[in-house]
């Protein structure tokens, strides 16, 4: 078993070494005319093929433009016999009989060349030119006298072709074979004894050819030789062989050779006729003729070196005597090669279409190129124009590959038509030329790409929810699937600030975070950009979000662009008056007082300079721009004819000239609130200006700020009112605590009022040194800013406008003396309290029962002073 083992490894390293050493050809050989069916070879087995992996693979034999006798079975691998083979047919005298056969084996895509030798067999027998050959010889021939004679030929080669001749019994004839390296093999029948024609006037003899095949096969010629009366001398051509050559395009009736023979006789003995007797090969009798007077032979078909490239012919020189005597010589005419068959391109496979991504190197077709000339003539050069992205790669001789050398795009190029050239060796070369078409197939390798990578669209509020607001599209070079792009609306991409731009806090609007397809939607196919929903600038000023182009590639690719949405301003809000600090307490007093609610007040004392200040209208316009850009305009009384003036965008109301008793204790103004839009809107403001004397003004703005505190109680209270079940409790808390924030406020009050009536000076009851205080009133309760936050407006529900608020007279501070000194026994506290300018806007005129301070101060100034001393 081991022996076995070392036996099968042996022949596996041998067949091994024998592949490399042949270049990786297999070679076969068969003999000719097998039967249909033999098998050749095992070529599956010979290649290292598994089993049945040949008909997976289709091994097969590739077409080489003539019939090749041979099949490779689909099922076992095995190279077999299809047709007959006759080596007679397929090489005629060459050998060895080679065909090169190529198979090829897909998956991956792989080329084997086998060479197939097809042996030769003693199938032909010797056949000679004529069946009979008349022979003439005259009676005086010498003994040793040679005629010539054409041997019999085999089409067989090798020993099958090795011919023997025997001739039968003669005792005047024999036979005798010369073999020369110029002639090669000459067949003579030499004249043994004298010949008496009134003896015997004609012989008969049998010549036999005998090849060298086993068992050998025979062939025969009757000679019959007519001995002729004395005609002694036979005519002589000077030389025994000629050699000529002509080239293969010579056209007919070229002269090949002129011959001339003498012959020593006279009168009709030394007349002499020419005869042309063809040798090989024996179908070329009908290309050349001699002149049967002058002994030219002239071409009378045409040559084809790549058929016949050698001829040989023997001339007969016959005189006319009686008997005629015959003088003979051999041409040999040797057919020169010119350049007339181009290169001949077949392609043998061809792999299309060619993917974009295929890599470098990727075999697209199989060609196989040749040249029937020889020499220079048919030595064949190949190459491919354009010169990209392919090129040629010599496998075998005369086989190419058309390979890929460059990286395909099918963006740029969807196809190519490529040729093949071939051009030979010969002067003037000749070209051949193949042309291919290669489609590229596509391959998903484009993203998407948008036109813009920002797009940016301008749509007015208010719109109607369906409303196109721009188209976008990306443009996708693949084609089919591969570039049929898809649209829709990124939700991972930005958020969306409600209330304001993109990215800001949502607290103003109070809807929080919003995504973009909650607004916006985009279609699927063409890229249009809808709304879903009304936009409105004050909710929404930027929508910043992403619009993905995705393709339905495998796997599909996808671009993206960014679309900034900006809303327009529409004028769609009118004017909104905010309330003043301290709103809810004044309103009360309004309806203490029997006044209308609604309506806002201010105070002013008698004898106020023209230009002073009395009260500021504050509105806000939800719009912006021209829209919420706002006028004041005073309306009643009518013509401008009364003591107050508003300012045309500061919204101060102001005296238009110094105030008297004869404006009277009220002055009711009607003020109206216009923006700037198209159409404008507007609201409307009452204010009522209550006319005091100064003490009474400046006793009520004290008696005012501190019940600035108790009036947000009063609206906090008004607030719980309006809640639910589920909070009262927590409103009475905040309650409580304001309630006894004002009582602790109402109480300070009446200290620092006491205290300054008597030591300091009147003029020092609202001033004091210190920066200047500013004091808001809001429904949380009372804070103060510093002069240098004195541009922020305080109202009622805490929002904050850039505008100026406090005004300061910059009263001087008190004299120094006793009644200085005097303050200071007092803690420090209490006058920074009220230190500093302030100025107070009230909803509603003073009322005793919410001032008590104030009207018991002027009580007891009427009774110790008089009813004059309040208006100093």
């Amino acid at each position: 078993m081991g022996e076995r083992c070392c036996a099968a490894l042996v022949r596996l390293l041998v067949l091994q070494a024998a592949w490399a050493l042949s270049g990786g050809q297999v070679r076969y050989s068969v003999p000719e005319e097998a039967k249909a069916g033999t098998v050749v070879g095992r070529l599956a087995q010979d290649l290292g093929l598994e089993a049945g992996e040949a008909e997976a693979r289709r091994l097969r034999l590739v077409a080489q433009g003539r019939r090749a006798s041979v099949e490779v079975s689909g099922a076992s691998g095995a190279l077999l016999v299809s047709s007959r083979l006759d080596r007679e047919e397929l090489c005629g005298k060459s050998a060895p009989c080679a065909l090169r056969l190529e198979v090829l084996l897909e998956r991956p895509l792989r080329v084997f060349h086998v060479q197939l030798e097809v042996t030769d067999i003693n199938d032909n027998a010797p056949v000679f030119p004529a069946a009979r050959k008349n022979l003439s010889l005259s009676e005086n021939s010498p003994p040793g006298f040679q005629i010539p004679l054409e041997g019999a030929s085999d089409a067989d080669i090798g020993a099958n072709s090795q011919l023997t001749y025997t001739l039968s019994f003669s005792e005047h004839f024999s036979l005798d074979l010369q073999k020369t390296e110029e002639d090669g093999e000459s067949l003579f029948l030499v004249l043994r004894k004298s010949l008496d024609r009134e003896t015997i006037p004609v012989h008969r003899m049998v010549l036999t050819a005998t090849d060298g095949g086993r068992p050998s096969l025979t062939g025969t010629m009757e000679l019959v030789i007519s001995v002729l009366d004395v005609n002694d001398n036979a005519p002589q051509f000077n030389q025994s062989v000629y050699k000529v050559q002509l080239p293969e395009n010579a056209e007919r009736g070229t002269l090949v050779i002129r011959l001339n023979a003498t012959d020593l006789d006279e009168g009709a003995n030394s007349n002499i006729s020419y005869s042309l007797q063809m040798l090989s090969p024996q179908d070329g009798r009908d290309v050349f003729r001699i002149d049967k007077n002058s002994g030219k032979i002239l071409l009378t078909g045409d040559l084809d070196f790549e058929d016949v490239n050698l001829y040989r012919l023997q001339v007969d020189a016959t005189d006319k005597g009686t008997p005629p005597l015959s003088g003979h010589c051999k041409v040999v005419l040797e057919v020169v090669d010119v350049n007339d068959n181009a290169p001949e391109v077949w392609v043998t496979s061809l792999s299309v279409p060619v993917a974009e991504d295929a890599s470098v190197g990727t075999v697209v077709a199989l060609l196989s190129v040749s040249d029937r000339d020889s020499g220079e003539n048919g030595r064949v050069r190949c190459w491919v124009w354009p010169a990209s992205p392919f090129g040629l790669e010599a496998t075998f001789l005369g086989s190419y590959s058309l390979v890929l050398r460059e990286a395909l795009d099918r963006e740029r190029v969807s196809e190519y038509e490529v040729e093949v050239r071939a051009e030979d060796g010969g002067a003037p070369a000749l070209r051949a030329r193949r042309g291919l078409r290669v489609p590229v197939s596509d391959v998903n390798d484009n993203a998407p790409l948008f036109a813009q990578a920002v797009y940016t669209v301008l749509a007015r509020e208010n719109n109607a929810a369906g409303a196109e607001l721009a188209r976008l599209w990306a443009r996708d070079p693949d084609e089919a699937a591969n570039g049929r792009v898809s649209y829709s609306v990124w939700d991972g991409g930005l958020g969306v600030g409600v209330g304001g731009a993109a990215g800001s806090s949502s607290s103003s609007g109070g809807m929080g975070w919003r995504p973009a397809s909650s607004y916006v939607s985009v279609d699927a196919e063409s890229g249009r950009l809808w709304a879903l929903q009304p936009l409105d600038y004050e909710e929404l000023q930027v929508l910043q979000f992403e619009v993905r182009a995705v393709d339905a590639g495998e796997p599909a690719l996808s671009g993206n662009a960014t679309v900034q949405l900006f809303v327009l301003d529409e004028n769609d809000n009118a004017p909104a008056l905010l309330p003043a600090a301290g709103s809810a307490a004044e309103a009360a007093a309004a309806a203490l007082a029997g006044s209308e609610s609604g309506t806002l007040w201010a105070w002013a004392a008698w004898g106020a300079p023209a230009g002073q200040v009395v009260a500021k209208i504050r509105a806000v316009d939800a719009d912006s721009g021209y829209n919420a850009w706002l006028r004041y305009e005073l309306c009643e009384p009518q013509g401008g004819k009364g003591p107050f003036r508003v300012g045309l965008y500061s919204g101060e109301v102001s005296t238009a000239r110094a105030l008297d008793e004869a404006d009277g204790p009220r002055q009711r103004l009607l003020i109206v609130v216009r923006d700037h839009g198209e159409p404008a809107r507007s609201a409307t403001a009452t204010l009522s200006v209550s006319l005091l004397e100064a003490a009474e003004a400046a006793l009520a703005a004290g008696s005012s700020a501190a019940s600035s505190s108790s009036s947000s109680a009063v609206s906090r209270s008004a607030a719980g009112a309006e809640l639910g079940p589920g909070a009262a409790s927590a409103a009475t808390n905040v309650w409580l605590v304001v309630a006894i924030c004002a009582v602790s406020s109402l109480f300070l009050l009446a200290v620092v009022l006491y205290g300054a009536s008597r030591w300091a000076p009147r003029a020092a009851v609202l001033s004091g040194p210190g920066p200047t205080t500013l004091v808001c009133a809001s429904e949380v309760g009372s804070w103060s800013y510093s002069q240098r936050h004195s541009r922020s407006l305080c109202v009622a529900d805490g929002a904050a406008k850039s505008d100026l608020m406090v005004f300061s007279p910059n009263f001087p501070p008190p004299p120094p003396g006793p009644a200085a000194k005097d303050t200071q026994r007092e803690p420090s506290a209490l006058l920074d309290t009220v230190s500093g300018n302030i100025l107070l806007l009230s909803l509603s005129p003073p009322n005793p029962s919410v001032f008590p301070g104030v009207q018991a101060l002027r009580e007891s100034r009427l009774r110790s002073h008089g009813p004059g001393s309040m208006s100093a």
